[in-house]
């Protein structure tokens, strides 16, 4: 999945302007394949159909020219949190989204709080997720892009946890 969403869903999003919603479906799948259905409903009941609701999620982001936007539209208008919002920008706009995931924060040691997301809240959430990217970009290879900054970062969580499990074991 992850190979077609950005060989293939990322770039033609980029050239059309548009999202096919099984390739929409397959992005929440890819993120977090527990929550996808929850998702698919939320957006259904928001739109009366989830393709209109992709329709009017890929319409709205095309006609942003603002990143801060871009994430706001996910946020705000279609509820989606921030780990999710920023996996689908970043197959979009892959230059300039990466994943907020927990996991990296643990890596990056980035523990700024990400408040509850409300629209007052906005300009906070905002802020932690520039700030986060930040830290990303410092504290990564820098030959690497974006997303392959998220796949060292990744890789590097799963390794670190895999290393804590087997002390732990060897400890005993």
């Amino acid at each position: 999945a992850e190979n077609y969403i950005f060989s293939e869903v990322g770039p033609k999003f980029r050239e059309t302007k548009k999202i096919d919603p099984l390739d929409f479906y397959i992005i929440l799948n890819w993120k977090a394949s527990r929550a996808r259905t929850k998702a698919f409903h939320r957006l259904r009941k928001k739109s009366q159909s989830f393709k209109r609701a992709v329709e009017e999620i890929s319409n709205s982001l095309a006609s942003s020219s603002e990143n801060e936007e871009r994430l706001k539209i996910l946020m705000c208008d279609w509820k989606f949190r921030l780990p999710t919002a920023t996996a689908i920008l970043s197959v979009l706009y892959e230059d300039d989204f990466t994943i907020y995931d927990r996991r990296v924060c643990g890596v990056l040691n980035f523990k700024q709080f990400v408040p509850d997301f409300s629209d007052k809240n906005w300009p906070r959430i905002w802020d932690v997720y520039q700030a986060f990217l930040k830290v990303v970009r410092e504290k990564t290879p820098s030959e690497l892009s974006l997303r392959d900054k998220d796949r060292y970062l990744w890789g590097k969580s799963v390794y670190q946890d895999l290393q804590s499990e087997l002390e732990k074991d060897l400890e005993s």
